[in-house]
C-alpha cells in the first residue's frame, strides 16, 4: 500500500517531458526560409562546397548565399517516397549549418516557426 501511494504521488509530481526532437531527415525545417539572404556562404564554405558551389550559391555583390528553391535551400532534396529531407551538400555544408545543433535552442526555434513548411513542400512534391 505504501509503495503504491508513493508511486502515485511521484507520478503527480513528475514534470511533463519535452517532445522528442525528430531526426533531421524527418524535419528539414531549418532549411526553409522566405529570405534570400538566409544562409550566408563565406570563403571557406564556398571552397568546401567545391563543384557544388556553382549550382548552390548565388552572389549579391560581394556576398554569397545559398540559393533558395521553392522556399527552401537548393541543397535540400525532398525524397517523395520516404518523406525524408536530404541535404545533398551535407558533408560540405556551410559553417552556419554545421553550427546548428539538433535539438538546441536555434533548432527548436526553427521547428516552432517553420514546422508546417517541410510538410507542405512534401505534399506539393507528391502531387
Amino acid at each position: 500500500e505504501g509503495a503504491r501511494r508513493k508511486r502515485a504521488y511521484t507520478k503527480r509530481l513528475s514534470l511533463p517531458t519535452a517532445p522528442a526532437v525528430p531526426p533531421c531527415l524527418a524535419c528539414g525545417a531549418c532549411c526553409f526560409s522566405q529570405l534570400d539572404t538566409f544562409v550566408r556562404v563565406l570563403g571557406d564554405d564556398y571552397s568546401r562546397l567545391g563543384e557544388l558551389a556553382e549550382s548552390l550559391v548565388r552572389f549579391e555583390g560581394t556576398r554569397a548565399y545559398m540559393r533558395l528553391l521553392d522556399g527552401h535551400c537548393a541543397a535540400l532534396e525532398i525524397d517523395v517516397d520516404s518523406g525524408r529531407f536530404v541535404c545533398v551538400a551535407y558533408a560540405r555544408r556551410p559553417q552556419v549549418c554545421r553550427d546548428l545543433e539538433r535539438g538546441g535552442g536555434a533548432c527548436q526555434a526553427e521547428r516552432e516557426a517553420k514546422a508546417p513548411r517541410p510538410l507542405l513542400a512534401l505534399r506539393r512534391a507528391r502531387r
